[in-house]
């Protein structure tokens, strides 16, 4: 999951994977956005794979691959309310219920946290969680999932670069950090190392009128201004294709 399903640009100027809204100046305020959780099951086959689903086109995310994953119901909390716990449930029950593979919350390793700018129409505050695969035979659901695949992150790019899959931008932004190393356990070790990566994104355009996703960082994320000259740690997104400029965050 990623975060939100709804706003894709409809205007040929856009990319049609931009998911966020349009009012720029609107993005200061909104409804807090709804807590969800998702996970990365990786495995080797020879080289790292990550398993994806494809949503149907009539729900939230509608047509675009994504990971296992979904809101937080009631039933995940714990008593004592620790929000971390309650997103591991999320993660390990919506795997279950999408694409039929048993996972352990405990193993799961918490690598980052995606919230979505206030124009996007319908927002998820998404905790994401990697882990290796414990079952490799997929039961999609026949209803949200119409189909899944086990995806080198680098060909899944590739697809999506070459107009074939939909991907979010956060589900973009991963697959990318992914695709940098050459093994499951690489992946999981790096992952391991890191703080969790925060992402509170904010919507801007550059000099030339594309649209960007910005992240802390980057020299135009403070304002929102994305034409700002220097540091860079944005999503391009243009019509065209995605394009990731960062100078500032270790990958």
């Amino acid at each position: 999951m990623s975060e939100s399903g709804a706003g894709r640009g409809t205007d040929a100027a856009r990319h049609k994977n931009d998911i966020y809204g349009d009012d720029l100046k609107a993005q200061g305020e909104a409804a807090p956005a709804i807590p969800a959780a998702t996970v990365i099951l990786l495995r080797d086959d020879p080289d790292p794979r990550v398993l994806m689903l494809h949503k149907t086109s009539r729900i939230a995310f509608g047509g675009m691959w994504v990971f296992p994953g979904g809101r937080i119901d009631e039933e995940d909390h714990p008593e004592d309310g620790d929000i971390d716990v309650a997103a591991r449930n999320a993660a390990a029950r919506e795997t279950m219920e999408e694409a039929g593979i048993e996972s352990t919350p405990d193993d799961f390793i918490w690598f980052a946290h995606w919230t979505p700018p206030a124009i996007t129409p319908k927002r998820f505050a998404t905790w994401f969680f990697a882990a290796e695969a414990t079952g490799h035979d997929v039961v999609i659901d026949g209803g949200e999932i119409q189909d899944h695949e086990w995806l080198s992150p680098a060909r899944a790019l590739e697809r999506h670069a070459a107009g074939e899959i939909d991907l979010a931008p956060p589900t973009w932004i991963t697959l990318y950090q992914l695709s940098l190393y050459g093994s499951t356990a690489d992946i999981l070790a790096r992952l391991r190392a890191f703080e969790p990566k925060i992402y509170e994104t904010k919507i801007g355009k550059d000099p030339e009128g594309v649209r960007v996703a910005m992240w802390a960082g980057d020299a135009g994320y403070p304002s929102g201004d994305g034409s700002v000259r220097g540091e860079r740690h944005r999503l391009v997104m243009r019509p065209e294709g995605f394009v990731f400029e960062n100078t500032v965050e270790v990958y």
